[in-house]
């Protein structure tokens, strides 16, 4: 990939895919934003690793399901690296439970978190790729919203429709030169499925044809090979990563 700089914000940095995806990013030149809205010391760790070894990187509060934070942490990334011209949609939290036990208040979360959320930060990012006829926005999702997964409906339906936005999204910005597409990771080693216990994980992976869970890392590489200008006549397309487990 080259090393242009270019400034990219990754949401829920300071998780498991989204501190690949950061780390890989800044590694290949990115001025990287690493977006948290919890996770603050996570955040700023990587970024303090990731400039220890020569990279630019800084931690940003962004809190997605809050337009005054969107705003806020556009315009200190804009004063910091200038305007972003990737936005990697990473954020995101899932429970397990029956969907008949799901409380209102949680339903909203999810869906705010998984798929509002990216909704509004994609919209206040737009204007600055169109204006430049260049960007990109990648969205992480899962094949629970290509399949659908019992005990995850809310978080299942939020998945989906970030894959509906991607699709349409980017016949909408194709003109524009704005390109958007979609990871839809399968079994990532992230701390979200720490509620797995050792014998479900096991049971799991004996279903993934590789025998193996993926890596924040393999997520990362998808999310690499988009952005990369090798890969800039694909668009509004739904790479998986999850093994053949599908």
């Amino acid at each position: 990939m080259s090393r242009i700089k270019k400034a990219a914000l990754v949401t829920g940095g300071s998780g498991g895919i989204g501190g690949a995806v950061s780390r890989e990013l800044a590694k290949a030149g990115y001025l990287t934003a690493i977006g948290y809205s919890h996770g603050r010391d996570r955040a700023c760790a990587i970024a303090d690793e990731l400039k220890a070894q020569g990279f630019t990187a800084e931690a940003f509060r962004c809190d997605i399901t809050d337009s005054g934070s969107i705003r806020q942490c556009l315009e200190d990334i804009d004063q910091k690296f200038g305007q972003i011209e990737l936005l990697v949609n990473n954020a995101g939290i899932a429970d397990i439970g029956l969907f008949t036990d799901l409380t209102d208040e949680r339903l909203f979360e999810i869906m705010d978190t998984d798929l509002l959320g990216h909704l509004r930060l994609t919209k206040a990012v737009l204007p600055q790729m169109i204006s430049r006829h260049q960007g990109q926005v990648i969205n992480i999702s899962s094949v629970w919203g290509e399949v659908g997964a019992s005990c995850e409906v809310a978080y299942s339906a939020a998945k989906a429709g970030l894959i509906g936005f991607t699709k349409a999204l980017a016949k909408e910005c194709a003109p524009s030169g704005v390109r958007v597409n979609c990871v839809s990771c399968g079994l990532i080693d992230t701390p979200m499925n720490g509620e797995l216990s050792a014998d479900d994980l096991a049971a799991v992976v004996d279903e993934i044809p590789l025998g193996r869970m993926g890596t924040p890392d393999d997520a990362a590489a998808a999310v690499l090979f988009l952005a990369d200008s090798a890969s800039s006549y694909i668009t509004g397309q739904v790479i998986r990563v999850d093994g053949a487990w599908l």
